[in-house]
């Protein structure tokens, strides 16, 4: 009995979706996108637009800086740590567990191509991850704002 191959049709697909600019839900949970500047005027516009839409941004650590600083090198990698306590507690109230992964991340670097990427936590992997259940409106609703946020910062 020949296998059927299942992972070249799911490559193929996380491939070209990448490589035309869409937001790419891998299965570790990460969705990425690519942006259409450098990390820094993407970090920049992605806290902008955050702040604009009503968003706390809580900290921006940039990795490379922290390489930096012990003498080492990193390519440009950025993390935006944001969220709006109402919609935190509402996740957390579906499944408390939630908190280790709140308030929400961005992940904002330069790749061994030289693009830009923007990358964040799928609310579809996090309800996984912590067995939420009875939250799908708001789930949609954050992943949507994600998406959102994303291809803003990106220009996607």
């Amino acid at each position: 009995m020949k296998q059927k191959n299942t992972i070249a049709p799911i490559f193929l697909s996380a491939f070209l979706a990448l490589f035309s600019g869409q937001i790419v839900a891998a299965d570790n949970g990460l969705t990425t996108t690519e942006s259409n500047a450098d990390v820094g005027a993407t970090v920049e516009k992605l806290t902008s637009v955050l702040e604009e839409k009503g968003m706390k941004v809580f900290a921006v650590i940039d990795h490379a800086a922290g390489a930096q600083s012990v003498d080492q090198e990193l390519r440009p990698t950025t993390v935006v740590i944001f969220g709006n306590p109402k919609v935190g507690t509402g996740l957390m109230n579906c499944a408390q567990s939630a908190g280790i992964d709140l308030p929400m991340k961005a992940l904002i670097w330069q790749g061994e191509d030289g693009k830009t990427y923007l990358g964040y936590n799928s609310p579809d992997y996090l309800a996984k991850r912590h067995g939420m259940s009875g939250c799908d409106g708001l789930l949609e609703k954050v992943s949507g704002a994600l998406q959102n946020f994303a291809k803003a910062a990106t220009g996607g």
